[in-house]
């Protein structure tokens, strides 16, 4: 069996990165590699683009906080703004490390094991989404009649509790335990994360069936559209770093593997930062008025949210009325 690696992909390309600053940057810009340029680059776009995250997710969550109206999506949108913005705060803090060698040595471990967390976080918050709704498709009289009124709410917090005892136990695991413990706890967490990436695949594939079927009929729900084009943004750009952020905790390597670790941090970075720009392009889709606000935009969106399960509601219950 293979023995358990603590370091990132990373953490164990610091050390030839270094080398690269301290000999080939005194020298003239044509000796430095594309390879080692692309390292030397991507804690400034890490950077960049998660300062830029974070504004976009603190203003989701200051607008679902405080201006608008709790419903059962906006519930989980909420909570999904939250762990990607701890997330991107985990990255901001990765890249400033960055830049002192000292204290990225001392934190960069630690800060690899809580943004694992918040990375399983907002993928299970996407799993929750694509699931509900998905049941409101198939099953809309249980959704709109039977389905607990504070389900949302229950189900986000016990998955923030989840999560924040299984940190709980990889601390325990990883540093008091020894390797063999924590190898364990890694591939355990791993079949779990299959496990919702398959749920979030058969939900979110019936969601994009009932899209095509609405583009036949009429146009499709704003709120179909922004989940598809969430999870499929999840799918592009934040899966890649799960797999091979596994991939190098179980030693499978192979060539170029650091390139590729350092290209889907940056895209997992890009994917916690653009879901506010769906949010907001999507709401204002159809929509001849420009210039919108955010809250503006996420009022119709979450609006369109009730009247959607209401008319499915109708839908269902009309030709059963018609029965006699």
């Amino acid at each position: 069996m293979a023995q358990f690696s603590t370091k990132s992909p990373w953490d164990q390309g610091y050390d030839n990165r270094i080398e690269v600053m301290r000999t080939e940057l005194p020298q003239s810009p044509g000796n430095v590699t594309s390879e080692g340029t692309f390292s030397l680059v991507l804690p400034y776009l890490v950077l960049v683009i998660s300062l830029g995250g974070l504004v976009g997710n603190g203003i989701v969550l200051w607008i679902l906080s405080f201006r608008i109206k709790k419903s059962p999506f906006s519930i989980y949108i909420l909570n999904l703004a939250g762990a990607d913005f701890l997330h991107l705060a985990c990255w901001t803090l990765f890249a400033i490390g960055f830049f002192s060698q000292i204290l990225f040595i001392s934190v960069s471990v630690v800060i690899t094991f809580i943004t694992l967390i918040f990375y399983n976080v907002g993928l299970s918050f996407l799993v929750a989404i694509s699931t509900e709704r998905c049941l409101s498709v198939l099953f809309p009289i249980w959704y709109r009649c039977l389905r607990p009124r504070h389900m949302s709410a229950t189900v986000c917090t016990l998955i923030w509790a989840l999560y924040i005892l299984l940190f709980a136990v990889m601390g325990l695991t990883c540093v008091h335990l020894g390797h063999g413990p924590c190898y364990g706890f890694v591939v355990t967490t791993s079949v779990w994360v299959l496990l919702l990436i398959g749920m979030m695949s058969v939900s979110s594939l019936t969601l994009l069936l009932r899209v095509q079927c609405s583009f036949q009929q009429r146009q499709p729900p704003r709120l179909y559209i922004l989940i598809v084009l969430t999870v499929l943004l999840f799918f592009l750009c934040g899966l890649p770093f799960g797999i091979l952020l596994l991939m190098q905790y179980l030693e499978f390597n192979f060539p170029y593997m650091l390139n590729f670790y350092e290209l889907s941090l940056l895209l997992s970075t890009l994917n916690s930062s653009v879901n506010p720009l769906i949010y907001f392009f999507v709401g204002s889709f159809r929509q001849k008025r420009l210039r919108e606000s955010f809250v503006v935009v996420l009022q119709r969106m979450l609006g369109e949210e009730a009247e959607m399960d209401e008319g499915q509601e109708t839908a269902s219950i009309g030709p059963m009325e018609m029965t006699p």
